[in-house]
């Protein structure tokens, strides 16, 4: 096997849409044949994927491996930055934390380090595979950082990968931005881009044109593609940075009102992701209390600094009203890892992994403690879920630096093989678990429903989406999109000229 063909992605700005365009393009050389792996050398992102040895990664690359069809590794993401408060974030290096960093000392000490880490898993991926799909972050023109940057145009040069720029037109002044771009980068790296794509377009595409043709002929950059915008993709969201405009639809039928709560360190809010989907429910993202409303399940998501989150909901005033709907009004209350924790009678951070506070009250839902540890645990996980006289099969994964002990005779909320997980309290209308995807699981999650719309005297549905299907056709309908609206024939023909053309540069 020859080294692999490598194709990056690189955009004008973050939520450009790199992760989406590179998921496509894993799955068009999957369809194509090659054997295809994402890579995105360095991550930022609260949204984690599990891999399978139980290492963590960002979730856009774990979902770019589902899309080419092969298992998710950490050297398609070998660093992940994780933010945990103001000017610090946790550095996992292959999935395992490495050490809580600020900004200066992560750019100024660790630079040599993950330049070592990022070529060896790079490396290790061009021997295995035949394409290797490069996502970039932010933007290849941040002047003020290029000199040690880790995951623009040095891993471009890295991996003597051609670029292709994403701009995203919803924001308007695309041309501009495109421009700016391309005119700020160095010209070495600014020989690297082989066109653009225009992301996100709605309208008619000849009114366009001019623009494109103007384009073309002012920078001598073709225009690859426009790509429409795509309102039902289910593509896993990357970060919270989108959460302004993750709203999805409300259905004509909807008749359950689903609350996430939105804390400032949310993170994994892709575990509400399949709700999205479902033709009776309404789905909020929530951090006031005055937008909270009477609905009829509140989700406490994951949180990468659980205290901090807590305090910002006590501040809030949306505890004491998340505490009066559930004691009050009989709502339904589900918390997840962090959402888990704070349910809880206490959390303690007695190393200050997360937080300068060293412990806080919980909410007192559940009869918990929890202490945060310096080891993190990454696993998925398998069992059966207890939910309202009825056990279910479920999968998922758990990512969590805390162990929550109970402190009275509790009903556990799944079995796995080896222990239970979680708790199942006040009927059902409580849960907490660390099982991130829990309701990814169609079956339990027809039957959590159906118990909602019960409690509002409404009939059960019993012809539910199938969530695992529709993401699965997700990727092909990606797939087909993007193959309609670019010219393929024209960036393989540029990846082969590529490589032929261009000796590898030093990084």
């Amino acid at each position: 096997m020859r080294k692999a063909l490598p194709l990056m992605i690189q955009g004008t700005g973050s939520d450009a849409g790199k992760s989406v365009i590179a998921t496509a393009f894993c799955r068009i050389f999957s369809q194509m044949g090659y054997k295809t792996a994402p890579f995105k050398s360095q991550n930022m992102a609260l949204n984690s994927y599990v891999t399978i040895d139980g290492k963590e990664i960002g979730r856009a690359q774990g979902v770019q491996a589902e899309a080419a069809r092969i298992p998710a590794t950490t050297d398609m993401n070998p660093i992940l930055i994780k933010p945990t408060r103001e000017q610090e974030s946790q550095i996992v290096v292959h999935g395992e934390p490495y050490s809580n960093m600020k900004a200066t000392a992560y750019r100024m000490e660790f630079f040599p380090i993950g330049l070592r880490v990022i070529q060896d898993a790079y490396d290790r991926l061009a021997r295995a595979y035949e394409r290797i799909v490069i996502e970039g972050a932010g933007s290849p023109a941040e002047i003020n950082l290029n000199d040690r940057e880790l995951v623009n145009m040095r891993v471009a040069r890295m991996a003597n990968a051609p670029v292709i720029l994403v701009a995203d037109i919803e924001r308007g002044g695309v041309f501009a931005s495109l421009v700016g771009t391309l005119q700020l980068l160095e010209p070495q790296d600014r020989e690297r881009v082989i066109g653009v794509i225009i992301n996100r377009f709605r309208g008619d595409l000849g009114l366009l044109q001019p623009g494109l043709d103007w384009f073309e002929q002012y920078t001598g950059k073709p225009v690859l593609g426009v790509i429409p915008f795509l309102p039902e993709l289910m593509i896993d969201a990357e970060d919270s940075l989108i959460l302004h405009k993750y709203k999805g639809r409300t259905p004509d039928a909807a008749v359950l009102d689903i609350v996430v709560i939105r804390y400032p360190y949310i993170s994994n809010f892709t575990d509400a992701d399949p709700f999205f989907v479902e033709p009776d429910c309404r789905v909020r993202f929530v951090n006031r209390q005055d937008e909270l409303g009477t609905p009829d399940l509140i989700i406490l998501p994951g949180s990468k600094n659980t205290i901090e989150d807590l305090l910002f909901l006590r501040q809030t005033g949306l505890e004491g009203e998340i505490l009066h709907l559930h004691r009050k009004r009989r709502t339904h209350v589900v918390g997840i890892c962090g959402g888990y924790q704070m349910l809880g009678e206490s959390i303690a951070d007695p190393h200050g992994v997360e937080s300068p506070q060293r412990e806080v009250a919980g909410m007192g839902l559940l009869p918990v403690r929890t202490t945060l540890q310096r080891n993190k645990t990454t696993v998925l996980s398998r069992g059966h879920a207890y939910y309202a006289d009825n056990y279910f099969e479920v999968e998922g994964y758990e990512i969590h630096m805390g162990e929550s002990v109970a402190t009275a005779m509790t009903a556990p909320f799944i079995t796995l093989a080896d222990r239970s997980e979680g708790v199942y309290a006040a009927g059902g209308r409580l849960l907490g678990t660390y099982f991130h995807g829990i309701f990814h699981n169609d079956g339990f999650r027809t039957h959590l429903l159906n118990e909602l719309r019960a409690a509002k005297g409404l009939a059960p549905l019993t012809d539910r989406p199938s969530f695992i299907r529709m993401r699965e056709a997700g990727f092909d309908m990606l797939a087909e999109q993007v193959r309609a609206h670019v010219k393929l024939d024209v960036i393989e023909e540029q990846m082969e000229a590529f490589q032929r053309q261009h000796t590898v540069e030093g990084a």
